[in-house]
């Protein structure tokens, strides 16, 4: 898979931990896959600091979305300005998507946590789309109250403040 096999493919800029990174991702998405690895040379090594035969990027699958990850130095840390979001079907994923990205990171607010790397992903039901893009406001907004006081989403607590049985 080359780098640019795609029109548009985000690109995650680490100091040094691209590979370890893009492994990790892998590990968690069922449809992954490491591509290409490209390493520094010798040239350049008064710019970019990093050692010939390093790691400097790495291209890689999840779930068909194409990603390079670069090891561009430590100037520029991941903030929530950028995030992912996972969309699962059931609790099951939620969970297995919430423990998996959340360990060693930071849980966060409305199905937000930031990872062991800084980056930010959002893990949603499906469903929460639907439940907010209803013709029905009086749904949605006890939809929305109830998702504020989460952190990791509750799919049988969000379709109860749906039905109006909270």
């Amino acid at each position: 898979m080359p780098i640019a096999a795609s029109k548009i493919t985000p690109c995650l800029w680490f100091d040094t931990e691209a590979e370890q990174a893009a492994r990790f991702y892998c590990s968690i998405f069922k449809d992954s896959r490491i591509g290409t690895i490209s390493h520094f040379n010798r040239e350049g090594k008064d710019i970019h600091g990093k050692d010939a035969g390093s790691v400097m990027a790495v291209a890689f699958e999840l779930e068909g979305q194409k990603f390079s990850a670069l090891n561009g130095g430590p100037q520029f840390k991941f903030s929530e300005a950028i995030s992912f979001q996972v969309h699962c079907d059931d609790q099951t994923e939620i969970d297995y998507f919430w423990a998996k990205l959340s360990e060693d990171g930071q849980e966060g607010p409305c199905g937000w946590l930031k990872d062991r790397y800084g980056l930010s992903w959002q893990i949603v039901p499906k469903a929460l789309f639907k439940m907010l893009s209803g013709a029905d406001r009086e749904k949605s907004e006890r939809v929305t109250k109830a998702f504020l006081q989460m952190k990791k989403f509750d799919i049988a607590a969000l379709e109860r403040a749906y039905a109006g049985q909270d």
